[in-house]
């Protein structure tokens, strides 16, 4: 018996999040929709150019754990902050969506991880992420017990950035193995893809990584092409199973000589598209490791995704497993 359904190991970041227009993006030379790693003298200035912000427990995977306990499914997560105000607010928020967080805090410097996150009138967010107590997460947080107890473990390409993240994944991976569990990862943007090509996909080809989730750039990038059919041909040989999100296009999951095309669900308005591809992972995760189908797995992970870029921030307002049973998915 499993005692989580996920495991997800991320940067555990407190989210800012503010609207503005394109020229303020030109002006403090922000790349629009990548996630651009700054320092905290930066982190600074943008945060007192900032608009009106909602604050509130982010990070790439702790969004997916957020959104796997909102399916009703059981979640846990890895993740560092620091003994203050914004660590407080993380532990708080994320153990209040009902995900087992029990890494220890880091006492000092660095100071919790915050994302300032621009929206533009598209939706598009451009993320400014001061990593702080992020680069401290190592071997010595990695639980073992949740490492094997859980059927999937999932993390977020950004952890590849920091050096001892990866010692952490790839400990956690060892044990997840040796328990008969598999390991899913998301490639998190294609900047991030530049940096670590070569790694990654070192990662699906060894069998390190089982599952991966990506976007249509990420995966473009990650096989050096523009065509999206043949990075798709790509993938479908480096690793078990993926899942390629195409935003309005929906998205298709590929395993072997299975190709499963999934539709986008019908959205009223973006308003923000943060956090769409962690909650695509959420509903993908919490049907794959209930045992449903590949198809359902898509269609539980496009409700989520369409659901939460209707509204500002990454965490779905609404409960997740009744917008599932109202559409028949659950």
């Amino acid at each position: 018996m499993s005692q989580y359904d996920v495991l997800c190991i991320g940067n555990a970041i407190v989210d800012i999040i503010a609207q503005c227009n394109e020229p303020f993006l030109v002006e403090n030379k922000i790349i629009k929709g990548a996630m651009n790693l700054i320092d905290a003298e930066r982190a600074e200035l943008l945060y007192s150019r900032m608009g009106p912000a909602i604050e509130a427990s982010g990070g790439s995977a702790g969004n997916t754990a957020a959104g796997i306990a909102s399916f009703g499914g059981r979640a846990a997560f890895f993740g560092k902050v620091s003994s203050d105000q914004l660590g407080d607010i993380y532990y708080h928020d994320i153990r209040a969506q009902g995900v087992a967080f029990d890494t220890k805090p880091l006492a000092g410097e660095p100071p919790t991880a915050r994302s300032m996150i621009f929206v533009t009138p598209d939706g598009e967010r451009s993320m400014n992420t001061y990593l702080g107590a992020c680069v401290e997460l190592g071997p010595e947080d990695v639980e073992e017990e949740k490492a094997q107890g859980a059927k999937v473990t999932y993390f977020e390409g950004y952890l590849w950035d920091p050096p001892r993240a990866k010692e952490a994944i790839r400990l956690t991976a060892q044990h997840a193995h040796a328990a008969g569990r598999e390991v899913s990862m998301t490639l998190s943007d294609a900047f991030c893809v530049d940096r670590y090509r070569d790694e990654f996909l070192d990662l699906m080809r060894s069998g390190i990584v089982d599952i991966v989730f990506a976007n249509s750039r990420e995966i473009k990038s990650l096989y050096r092409t523009e065509d999206f059919e043949t990075a798709l041909n790509l993938i479908r040989r480096d690793c078990k199973l993926a899942a390629v999100t195409r935003s309005e296009k929906g998205s298709v999951i590929v395993r072997g000589d299975e190709t499963v095309p999934i539709k986008a669900i019908p959205v009223h308005e973006i308003v923000d598209t943060t956090g769409a591809g962690d909650l695509y992972a959420a509903g993908f995760l919490h049907g794959y490791t209930t045992g449903r189908s590949l198809q359902d797995c898509g269609d539980l992970g496009s409700l989520a995704a369409g659901l939460v870029i209707q509204q500002i921030g990454p965490r779905p307002r609404q409960n997740l497993k009744e917008e599932a049973r109202k559409v028949g998915l659950l």
